[in-house]
């Protein structure tokens, strides 16, 4: 589990200036807001927001719920009549009586005599919703067969089991392994065991893991052994700068 936590750095003393003159905030000599106290103050003036449009008509009224009709007084209407109007007749004509052809007289039986009499055949009454009685099917009485009510007289009641295999035609007395489930004996057991040998793997020479350089790895050209060489430079590190130069005492 890897370490999240942000690294505290060293702390150095050399590398503690301290803020540059930019972060000194000194007091301002302008307007009145965190003024300079040691400075001679003017009077400020200030510029107020735009108005836009008129004035009366941004002025916020309560709503529709607060209107009072002006035609309710104290004592109630003020009276005055209110008309209103209904929707446009659909038939505005008269009633047109029918013509002497619509009339079938011949069909309406003479008053007075006997006619057979005539029977219509209307639809299923609908049960409503409060009369949902139960039809006689629903009902489900207790069945009187065996024994199942003890207020009734019942004859005896008789069950069947199956078959017990114990004791019976069925039971295996001769349930005996077969030969195939004896395994044989091993030969070394009763007899003399002849030895036994194992083939280990193979081994090496000891030797060391040290890894050496061919003969395409060394450059004898490189050496010089009777040849001037030059001197070679090597650049160093660079010193911090927070290290303290020695100052060695000195007579005057």
């Amino acid at each position: 589990m890897t370490d999240e936590k942000a690294k505290t750095p060293i702390l150095i003393a050399a590398r503690e200036r301290g803020p540059g003159p930019g972060r000194y905030a000194l007091p301002s000599c302008v307007g009145f807001e965190n003024h300079d106290c040691t400075k001679l103050l003017k009077p400020a003036y200030s510029f107020g927001r735009r108005l836009y449009g008129d004035v009366r008509k941004r002025d916020i009224n309560p709503g529709p719920a607060y209107y009072i009709d002006p035609k309710i007084t104290k004592t109630g209407a003020d009276g005055t009549p209110i008309y209103s109007m209904l929707a446009r007749q659909r038939d505005p004509n008269t009633f047109k009586t029918p013509s002497p052809g619509k009339y079938s007289p011949e069909k309406v039986h003479p008053q007075g005599e006997k006619h057979a009499p005539r029977y219509s055949m209307g639809s299923r009454t609908r049960y409503r919703k409060r009369d949902a009685n139960p039809a006689p099917s629903k009902y489900m009485l207790p069945p009187v067969l065996g024994s199942h009510q003890s207020y009734k007289v019942a004859s005896p009641a008789y069950s069947m089991v199956k078959r017990q295999s114990l004791g019976s035609y069925l039971e295996d007395l001769a349930s005996a392994p077969g030969t195939g489930r004896y395994d044989a004996i091993p030969p070394d057991n009763t007899m003399d065991k002849p030895p036994q040998y194992s083939m280990r793997y193979r081994c090496y020479m000891p030797t060391d893991a040290v890894k050496k350089p061919g003969p395409g790895a060394h450059r004898p050209e490189n050496v010089y052994i009777n040849k001037a060489i030059p001197p070679k430079h090597s650049i160093g590190i660079r010193h911090s700068e927070y290290v303290c130069p020695l100052i060695i005492g000195f007579d005057s």
